[in-house]
């Protein structure tokens, strides 16, 4: 078992996904401050370099049920679509079904 398969399928509310989106908002903020601190890296030191940190935060969210579907991009399952959160936005503002996926992300208010 690889650590990306011991969160178990996790269905949230939109008050659980709004009470563990700071966690996953600084998860993602530190990972995302470190790929940019590399930029004038050579590129071969900075590919493998970025590869463990996007890898340790995909790890960290995975671990909280939540679902990675793009780089700083994760949703939070509700049952019957996504709440979904892309870094730097500042709350969990959007909705979109299993179908339609980011582009077609709702506003929630």
């Amino acid at each position: 078992m690889t650590n990306r398969e011991i969160a178990e399928k996790r269905i949230f509310s939109y008050e659980e996904a709004s009470a563990l989106l700071p966690e996953v908002r600084q998860i993602t903020e530190d990972a995302y401050l470190k790929v940019e601190a590399l930029e004038g890296t050579s590129a071969a030191a900075a590919r493998d370099r970025v590869n463990e940190i996007v890898s340790a935060w995909a790890d960290a969210i995975l671990a909280r049920g939540v679902e990675i579907k793009g780089l700083w991009l994760v949703d939070f399952d509700n049952g019957s679509g996504y709440y979904c959160w892309h870094y730097p936005e500042n709350g969990l503002q959007y909705y979109h079904s299993y179908e339609e996926g980011f582009q077609g992300r709702i506003r929630i208010h």
